[in-house]
């Protein structure tokens, strides 16, 4: 796979919950810190605010969504601005703690997504001309989280700020606008043939796009550096790609560099420079990664994991392991139970959807 793809799965814990949140003003919604994983809302119609403390309120129009990759608390308000009824709690699909309610019965019409849908926005929020409609009738949300481990965060997603806000916009990022479209389209109607496949299937396309969207706006706002940047350098990316797509190789850094098309030290500093690590120290921390998501998910025998990383010694790969993890391999496994710790059933339970209030 390639690095993103990699980073994702890597850290995945469990099938991502959504649910859909129909809301007339004035409303808040309240979610607490998400420690296992981040959380994401998408607007599917109306506008609203997000409150995160220690920050300015961020408007978000239709069309928008906002991750929040570190699960941090926040809450949603809606966009007049006044009083707001006492903040109900959003649960943000913690399925080990049994709290996300299924989503409910009651049918919910299709919410259109873009521009066309936000109509007018007299004496709205700077911006919400561009998309939403500020106190105007129901605002229509997809709120959700994807279920991460972070016992060992992969830098391409630790590096992300608190709030990755991707607006709504003719022509941009069209794959992540039309992902957005279908899920909008789908929990629509639930219960259609499929749709336990095909909705958690968007959820994951979804977070590709948007982490992708955001690192490409990064590098053409000029705010490319660390992993960004080495995303879009040519001889690092050369380098990640090849060392992603076969980590048991006994790589040296010479190889590596001649994949990157640079000579031994050049490369080796480039990579320093743009991944935080020296290249073999970063191929070891991905083989150890890798390893613990084969003790965490699969029933591979532990010489059978080692020899998939790139270690011929199952002694040296026990070494290597704990020194990462702090756990030989065994017991890492018994202590995770065979998937990571708060996956819980693989199916999981979505993020239930709040009643239409009918007028």
């Amino acid at each position: 796979m390639d690095v993103l793809s990699d980073a994702v799965a890597a850290m995945r814990a469990g099938r991502p919950h959504s649910g859909r949140q129909w809301l007339h003003a004035p409303w808040r919604l309240s979610a607490p810190e998400f420690g296992a994983g981040a959380g994401f809302h998408v607007v599917l119609r109306g506008g609203c605010r997000l409150l995160l403390a220690g920050a300015e309120p961020l408007w978000l129009g239709v069309g928008d969504l906002v991750l929040l990759p570190h699960g941090s608390a926040h809450q949603l308000a809606d966009a007049r601005g006044g009083e707001a009824p006492p903040g109900r709690l959003l649960t943000l699909g913690d399925p080990a703690s049994g709290a996300p309610a299924p989503v409910g019965p009651a049918p919910v019409e299709p919410a259109p997504v873009g521009p066309e849908a936000a109509g007018p926005a007299p004496g709205g929020p700077a911006g919400a001309a561009e998309g939403g409609v500020a106190g105007e009738g129901p605002t229509v949300l997809l709120c959700g989280a994807y279920l991460l481990d972070r016992a060992r965060p992969h830098p391409l997603l630790a590096s992300l700020p608190p709030v990755v806000h991707l607006r709504a916009g003719v022509g941009h990022h069209p794959a992540l606008r039309g992902t957005i479209e279908l899920l909008g389209a789908e929990l629509a109607e639930p219960g259609r043939p499929g749709g336990d496949g095909v909705v958690p299937a968007l959820l994951e396309t979804l977070l590709l796009y948007a982490l992708r969207a955001w690192y490409e706006d990064a590098a053409r706002e000029g705010r490319a550096g660390g992993w960004s940047a080495a995303l879009r350098d040519p001889a690092v990316s050369a380098a990640l790609r090849a060392l992603h797509a076969n980590p048991a190789r006994s790589w040296t850094v010479r190889d590596l560099g001649a994949e990157a098309g640079l000579s031994r030290a050049p490369f080796a500093r480039r990579f320093a420079e743009l991944v935080g690590r020296p290249p073999l120290a970063y191929l070891t921390w991905w083989r150890m990664v890798s390893a613990a998501r084969l003790l965490r998910q699969t029933e591979t025998p532990i010489r059978g994991v080692a020899e998939r990383v790139g270690y011929a010694s199952e002694f040296a790969f026990a070494k290597a392991f704990k020194r990462e993890f702090g756990l030989p391999p065994g017991r890492y496994r018994r202590a995770a139970g065979g998937e990571a710790p708060g996956a819980g059933p693989a199916g999981g339970e979505p993020v239930g959807e709040a009643p239409r209030r009918r007028r």
